[in-house]
């Protein structure tokens, strides 16, 4: 899962790359002429691993272009992936990682750190303080993140003192 756009620019590099390798595995004759199961299996797993690696800039574009002030509908088909709900809804509302610390009464750091280990390193309470900030909800078996008010004041209070510590 990419989780900022750090990750986001070097998924797409190494997309790239097995991009051209598939194409320069393709125009191996010679390769493919004396070991054609070989010269399929890698051509096969560039291709899995390039779909891999695009399915996952989909998802993250997908992301960033939601609309920040409609509900984040995630779909979970694993209950152990839950800790990626938290990291898409805060994706797909636009909120930095600062800005959620500020939210659930965190640190910046606490939160990246939770971020950056699947929040395995959170204390329950923690994870739930950022699961009540995010709005996450079950319902029918859908997740979804609905920012409500109060989290929205936060939100908008945090980027004035921040536009005007910028100026």
């Amino acid at each position: 899962m990419i989780k900022n756009e750090l990750q986001y620019e070097v998924t797409k590099d190494w997309a790239e790359k097995f991009a051209r390798a598939i194409v320069a595995v393709r125009q191996s004759e010679e390769r493919r002429k004396t070991d054609p199961d070989g010269w399929q299996l890698l051509q096969d797993s560039y291709q899995s691993q390039l779909e891999s690696l695009q399915d996952e800039i989909d998802e993250y574009e997908t992301l960033i272009a939601h609309d920040p002030n409609q509900p984040v509908v995630l779909n979970l088909d694993d209950i152990n992936k839950i800790s990626e709900l938290l990291i898409k809804a805060r994706i797909a509302f636009k909120i930095t990682q600062k800005e959620l610390a500020y939210m659930c009464d965190r640190t910046e750091d606490e939160i990246k750190a939770y971020e950056e280990r699947n929040y395995h390193n959170s204390s329950f309470l923690d994870f739930l303080a950022v699961i009540d900030s995010l709005g996450i909800q079950c319902q029918e078996g859908r997740f979804y993140a609905v920012l409500d008010d109060f989290y929205k004041d936060r939100l908008v209070a945090i980027r004035q003192s921040e536009n005007f510590n910028a100026a």
